[in-house]
């Protein structure tokens, strides 16, 4: 699953929990899911960081 398919998942995820109707069970579920999720997302986008840093001669600043 690429960034964009992960973000969409989820915004569905965060929309589920914002249903007060959810069983507990359902809820929990959801809440692991979309912790992973955000995890891989912040790793792919600090991946993404590194590369732009690469790519520019570690010329971050400028």
């Amino acid at each position: 699953m690429n960034f964009e398919d992960k973000m969409a998942r989820l915004n569905e995820i965060v929309k589920l929990l914002e249903n007060d109707k959810l069983p507990l069970k359902e809820s929990l579920d959801l809440y692991k899911e979309g912790a992973e999720l955000s995890a891989d997302c912040k790793k792919m986008l600090e991946d993404a960081r590194l590369t732009v840093i690469t790519m520019n001669g570690d010329k971050e600043d400028e």
